[in-house]
């Protein structure tokens, strides 16, 4: 189904079931079929929505105005009458979630994060390295450059020699110019800064085999929320959704079957 929102933007949804309670947020320069596998492996009376962030998948921006996610994310709820849900979000789909729990937590039964980042993180100087090239390549127009570059990038290293190396790749071979270099989400304070009101029963999903930048910001959760289970898979890199889609939905639906209220 279509969700056109008041800012100009068409976003691709897709529900299963008919009264949807769990909403998943996939990463950057993605689309909801990251989701594929876990969608697939998950109990399939677990009723629940995907959708496509603006800029990405088959959502259409019309106009190109200031945004948050967490405000697009809050329309598609209500488009689809959704009062509260289990929330679950994968790296920077893991920040839009932790965002939108943190603004409006009567919104949120249970919160799934899966390698998240933060909204307003200050990157480190190794991650800008890395970082920099791949935007600088999609500004001057070289599209194939800055894809094999982020194909390439070692946040993915575990995943490409995974089953879900080709899937990830697709995805890459995806991404637009406009994903890279046209970002207008409006600035706003550090998350790291409020961690500690969150009051969302948080699941926590880590990889031992991410990258340290990730290694830390899971840290900082750990250490800032008061309910927070972490599970930190020993061979698995930063998308453990894709590298290991049947463990990460037995993880989470034990989570929710626990406090399905």
């Amino acid at each position: 189904m279509i969700v056109r929102s008041e800012s100009g933007v068409d976003f691709n949804v897709e529900i299963r079931g008919s009264r949807p309670r769990a909403v998943f947020v996939h990463g950057f320069a993605d689309d909801l079929h990251t989701w594929d596998g876990l969608w697939s492996a998950l109990d399939g009376s677990l009723a629940a929505l995907r959708y496509d962030l603006r800029g990405c998948g088959a959502s259409v921006t019309h106009r190109q105005i200031p945004f948050r996610h967490a405000d697009d994310l809050l329309m598609v709820l209500d488009a689809a009458g959704i009062d509260r849900c289990h929330l679950i979000g994968v790296s920077m789909g893991g920040g839009i979630a932790l965002n939108f729990a943190l603004d409006h937590p009567e919104r949120v039964r249970n919160l799934v994060l899966v390698s998240p980042h933060l909204v307003g993180w200050e990157w480190s100087a190794a991650w800008l390295a890395l970082w920099n090239p791949i935007v600088q390549h999609a500004r001057a127009g070289e599209m194939e450059e800055a894809r094999r570059l982020w194909w390439e990038h070692p946040l993915f290293e575990t995943t490409r020699t995974s089953a879900a190396g080709p899937a990830l790749r697709a995805s890459i071979m995806r991404m637009t110019r406009e994903q890279l270099t046209d970002d207008r989400h409006q600035p706003m304070l550090p998350d790291v800064e409020r961690l500690h009101t969150l009051t969302t029963r948080t699941l926590l999903m880590t990889g031992e085999r991410d990258l340290e930048e990730f290694r830390v910001i899971a840290a900082l959760l750990e250490a800032s929320v008061s309910d927070l289970e972490r599970v930190d898979e020993p061979t698995r890199g930063h998308l453990l959704h894709l590298e290991d889609p049947e463990e990460c939905a037995r993880r989470i639906s034990s989570f929710l079957a626990s406090n399905n209220g």
